[in-house]
């Protein structure tokens, strides 16, 4: 099976494009040994992207997390497919399925764009004790589960350490959630780290995350209702906005894809 390596904003995957007779695999097994980042490829995911239909333009598209689980809702997953699905058909809209909730999907020049469907936002869902001090965490889905905290600096979290602990809380079982940190990085402008469910460690980037810091973000006031920037470890930022159409439930996320390299597995 030919593969890429690809990554949207630095959050990288192992892609799996139209496999045809070799889409029968125990692909959450495959996912753990592929993205072993030792041993396999290694990736925060693997994704596996299959066309549905050309005309119009519609791909199934299917992640699985680094530990095996699959993932309901990934940003930068679906990001990398569209830009995959350009490249392979030279499509520039799309439509997505994933987990069985439809994204579109908008490819440019310099950017993927792929929209999430925000669920149920809850302000000061838990609160967790940070270096001596109380912090609260509102939780937003966004096709998955996110906690979020607003907090002074991001760089001084100990993110593995503190995401770990609220991922596994008692009260988020059986479950569990993607955990965020952010700040106000200036105008329209955020500040992220995010440890991932799934991948059990801190990314470099999570484009659902960016999602749910932004509506928590523009609830707490420290953004607008517009275009905000989120600059996450990676350094390659992601940009969310609402839809025209749906602005209250539906978000575009967009940002850069890099297509690292390809090979054949063995």
């Amino acid at each position: 099976m030919r593969f890429r390596k690809i990554h949207g904003a630095g959050n990288d995957f192992v892609l799996l494009s139209d496999l045809g007779p070799d889409g029968d695999k125990e692909w959450p097994k495959e996912a753990e040994r592929l993205c072993a980042r030792r041993t396999g490829v290694g990736a925060d995911g693997l994704v596996i992207s299959t066309l549905v239909s050309d005309r119009p333009a519609v791909l199934e598209v299917a992640c699985f997390n680094a530990d095996g689980s699959i993932a309901t809702m990934c940003g930068n997953a679906l990001r990398c497919s569209a830009w995959a699905a350009h490249r392979d058909h030279g499509f520039q809209q799309m439509s997505l399925h994933m987990a069985g909730v439809v994204h579109e999907a908008v490819v440019s020049d310099d950017s993927v764009w792929v929209t999430a469907e925000v669920g149920e936002v809850l302000p000061r869902r838990l609160q967790v004790v940070i270096d001596g001090r109380p912090t609260w965490f509102d939780s937003a889905n966004t096709g998955t589960e996110h906690v979020v905290a607003i907090v002074d600096d991001v760089d001084v979290i100990d993110t593995a350490m503190v995401g770990r602990l609220v991922r596994h809380r008692a009260d988020l079982a059986p479950l569990g959630t993607n955990v965020n940190f952010v700040q106000s990085a200036g105008n329209q402008a955020l500040k992220i780290r995010t440890y991932e469910r799934g991948v059990e460690a801190e990314t470099l980037s999570c484009g659902s995350g960016a999602v749910a810091a932004t509506v928590v973000a523009t609830m707490r006031g420290l953004v607008a209702r517009r275009a905000v920037t989120v600059h996450n470890r990676a350094g390659e930022p992601l940009t969310v906005r609402p839809h025209d159409d749906r602005p209250n439930r539906t978000h575009w996320v967009g940002g850069p894809v890099t297509n690292t390299f390809e090979g054949v597995l063995a």
